[in-house]
């Protein structure tokens, strides 16, 4: 295929809520520009850019994917994204590479909450991205295309103007009037447009749309305001050129009316993308970090040729033959078979044949220019999120920061064999998968995934069973109680055990106290003399700490206490280091009937991001999960609502807030410290550790 220009080159991000119809528009402007020999679909799994496995049976896009179209002599590349709030975070990944966001409506439905996301996703961006805003399923029943449009400029401002307008509505819609030129067209079964009469019932409306945009324009540039004010107008030149420049700078966010479906207004809308998209390098050179250093300071890069090249990896897929690593390649000319340095991992990486992705289909390129997307296979080292770069000009590009885990399931494998093939199959997954998080948790040995929501777990786990054939369990993952004790006690510890022969003989006296929280463990030994050999002192400290593990009430770890050695006794001969462990074992089961001891609960600093609307509810909620408010801010249009919570309440928090906030709100938790937990919160799992046998008796050696 021909090798395209950085000025010959556009990126799309094609981002919105769920069932707006992303996947169906792109397969539409594939198949418009001759990309495809036929109209994929997602229902029947032939779209493009929906070839997972579980993407087919789902019908839902689960990642990011791209394809590539063809059009009046310029590559056009589509990273399609996920619209359900469980995968949305995924879009962070594709606008992060792409110049244009191009926001897909639902013409009956309206907006959506994850286009507001999305649309928050953008403006996070440290480069301003133009939007486009597309308006498709105009043939649906109950369609509405100036509802859709007047929410539009409510929600998102009123620099959004229609570039092309509806000719028709539901089952009628049948064409679009190009508002910029002032024609009309109706479209064949193909796409194809025919210029038809701009329908009279509708002029006077599309007239003032017009002087609506060309006023847009002159108020996004002075000199062109100035002209405007003098000619009353602008020449078709200023306006075109204008047009272009005030998308660019985001003075104006176009709007379009489509029907995926049925390919009306397609090759418009492509018209648009290839005379008023960004180039690569129209949004100016890239920031990154000098030299290897993640904190060294921002240097910036142009986006041309004539730089070293860099390129960043925004997407892995993982295929039965290996890796496919995806990349935007943000300076230099790049050629296959070149080397470059994975900048943050210091290793060398050969790309080998550079290809671009039609979904999942592979074609062979000879080399790619600053701005485009490309993909490389069998990398050893390379991840998504990493810079590869030349090892004589490195340059790191700060990776994308993904939504952390809002839920936590622990997993455990069904079979034997399951368990053998589990570690590898996950970390393919999460090669994948950004949005995934599997580790062991070191307080409860319980191996966990974490996700965005329910529905990405059992999303992998079904990717799981199907393509690695291995099955697992998913139950709530245990919460990692400690214990303490309230009351300072002094003990003895006496352990004497007599069979014939050599016998065994420990005895310790010590005092007990409570530490402050966090006040972790202390051991001094105050004996003075040789009450107990100092060879034999440590064993004593052995035999609690090993006690203390297991705890006192529940079988969870006993912290913040101190135990101070005074006394004991030996025996010249059955005296030994095993006697003494036991001793200080039996000292601690003594302590545990006199020092109070009582159960420590986890709380979590919790930051919840609601719509106003819905902060007294969410903090009602969280009240309710025995929450204490620490404070409120805004931000944005947001309120952030602050508190600490139990991580035991917190547990099946994030159905609840979706069910709240209809899925607008977000939410951040890290562990802040131990507290008390009460009374009969503390007796409920005391008596389900004894249930499930997890207190064990204390060993008679």
């Amino acid at each position: 295929m021909k090798v395209y220009s950085t000025q010959e080159i556009r990126n799309l991000g094609i981002v919105g809520h769920g069932d707006a119809g992303k996947t169906s528009l792109v397969a539409a402007m594939l198949f418009a520009t001759g990309a495809t020999n036929r109209l994929g679909k997602v229902d029947d799994g032939t779209a493009t850019t929906d070839y997972d496995e579980e993407e087919i049976a789902r019908k839902i896009s689960l990642n990011i994917s791209t394809a590539y179209a063809e059009h009046k002599g310029t590559k056009i590349n589509f990273v399609d994204t996920p619209g359900y709030a469980s995968f949305i975070g995924h879009a962070k990944g594709a606008l992060r590479v792409c110049e244009t966001a191009m926001f897909v409506v639902d013409a009956v439905s309206g907006i959506g909450v994850q286009t507001e996301k999305a649309w928050e996703m953008a403006d996070e961006l440290s480069r301003p991205r133009p939007r486009f805003i597309v308006v498709n399923k105009l043939d649906k029943e109950r369609a509405d295309f100036g509802t859709v449009y007047n929410a539009l400029r409510e929600t998102f401002g009123k620099n959004c103007i229609p570039l092309t307008m509806p000719i028709g509505t539901e089952k009628n819609f049948r064409g679009v009037v190009d508002v910029i030129h002032m024609k009309a067209y109706e479209f064949d079964s193909n796409g194809k447009p025919k210029e038809v009469p701009i329908p009279e019932d509708g002029k006077g409306y599309i007239d003032e749309t017009h002087e609506r945009l060309i006023e847009a324009v002159a108020e996004s540039d002075d000199t062109l305001m100035e002209h405007f004010f003098d000619a009353g107008t602008l020449t078709d030149e200023e306006f075109l050129n204008g047009l272009r420049r005030a998308i660019i700078n985001k003075n104006l966010t176009p709007v379009f009316a489509v029907s995926s479906a049925n390919l009306i207004g397609i090759v418009p809308l492509l018209d648009a993308i290839v005379d008023y998209a960004p180039n690569p390098a129209d949004l100016g050179a890239v920031k990154a970090h000098a030299g290897v250093d993640p904190t060294s300071d921002d240097v910036v890069r142009n986006v041309g040729d004539s730089e070293f090249p860099a390129a960043y990896v925004f997407r892995t897929v993982v295929e039965n033959f290996g890796k496919i690593t995806v990349m935007k390649i943000w300076s230099g000319l790049v050629k296959s078979d070149v080397t470059l340095q994975n900048v943050g991992k210091g290793t060398a990486e050969r790309l080998g044949p550079l290809h671009v992705m039609q979904g999942k289909a592979l074609e062979k390129i000879t080399e790619a220019h600053a701005g485009d997307i490309v993909a490389v296979t069998k990398l050893k080292d390379t991840a998504t999120g990493d810079t590869l770069a030349d090892k004589s000009a490195p340059i790191l590009f700060e990776p994308v920061k993904y939504p952390e885990a809002a839920i936590h399931f622990a997993v455990e494998p069904k079979s034997r064999a399951d368990e053998d093939k589990l570690s590898g199959a996950i970390h393919k997954i999460e090669d994948e998968d950004p949005l995934l998080h599997y580790t062991r948790n070191a307080d409860t040995k319980e191996f966990e995934l974490g996700g965005s929501s329910q529905q990405h777990i059992e999303a992998v786990v079904a990717k799981l069973k199907n393509r690695y054939h291995v099955e697992v369990e998913l139950h709530q993952p245990k919460v990692p109680y400690r214990e303490t004790i309230k009351a300072r006690v002094e003990v003895q510890g006496r352990h004497k055990k007599q069979t014939g022969g050599r016998g065994q003989f420990g005895d310790c006296k010590c005092i007990f106290e409570p530490l402050p929280r966090s006040g972790g463990f202390e051991f001094v030994d105050k004996i003075f003399g040789g009450a107990i050999p100092q060879q034999w002192r440590p064993a004593v400290q052995k035999g609690i700490t090993d006690a203390a593990v297991r705890g006192a009430l529940a079988g969870y770890p006993l912290v913040d206490f101190k135990v101070e050695l005074i006394d004991g006794s030996y025996h010249d001969v059955d005296s030994d280091d095993h006697s003494f462990q036991m001793a200080g074992r039996k000292a601690f089961k003594a302590m545990i009937e006199k020092a109070r001891p009582t159960l420590l609960e986890p709380i979590m600093h919790v930051e919840v991001v609601v719509p106003q609307e819905c902060a007294g509810d969410i903090m009602g909620d969280l009240n309710s999960r025995r929450g204490r408010i620490q404070g409120m801010d805004a931000k944005g249009n947001n309120q952030v609502v602050k508190a600490q919570v139990p991580m035991s309440e917190m547990l099946t928090y994030p159905q609840t807030l979706n069910s709240i906030t209809s899925a607008r709100g977000s939410y951040h938790m890290e562990f802040s410290h131990y507290d008390e937990a009460p009374s009969h919160i503390a007796q409920k799992i005391v008596q389900q550790a004894v249930a499930e046998g997890r207190v064990r008796k204390e060993e008679e050696d």
